[in-house]
């Protein structure tokens, strides 16, 4: 069977000492995966030089970082952050799960 059609709650797992992720699918033109925070988890406000990103907050409720605005994202709600901008998760408000996607994807690391 073929990874084309996922269910997203099938795959959201959580863990309550960090923040987990998921990958959905990493093509050559496309990453998506899943981002699950417990209430409390942070992700790190960062940059993707050559990559635009977006959130699609699929359940939960967090704070969340794009440039200098902050806002209380809940399901629904789509976060877009233009590649270079600054951009993350300030603090999951409950247990939260997010889609997420960069494209073009993150270079694949050989060696380790």
């Amino acid at each position: 069977m073929s990874d084309f059609f996922q269910v997203i709650a099938d795959r959201a797992a959580f863990d309550q000492t960090a923040a987990t992720k998921a990958d959905l699918a990493r093509g050559a033109a496309l990453f998506a995966g899943l981002n699950c925070f417990e209430a409390g988890q942070s992700q790190t406000i960062h940059t993707h030089g050559g990559a635009d990103k977006f959130y699609l907050v699929m359940s939960g409720k967090a704070r969340m970082t794009v440039g200098e605005e902050t806002r209380v994202a809940e399901a629904g709600t789509f976060v877009w952050a233009p590649a270079g901008v600054p951009h993350g998760v300030a603090e999951a408000l409950e247990r939260t799960v997010m889609l997420v996607a960069l494209a073009p994807p993150p270079a694949v690391r050989s060696g380790g």
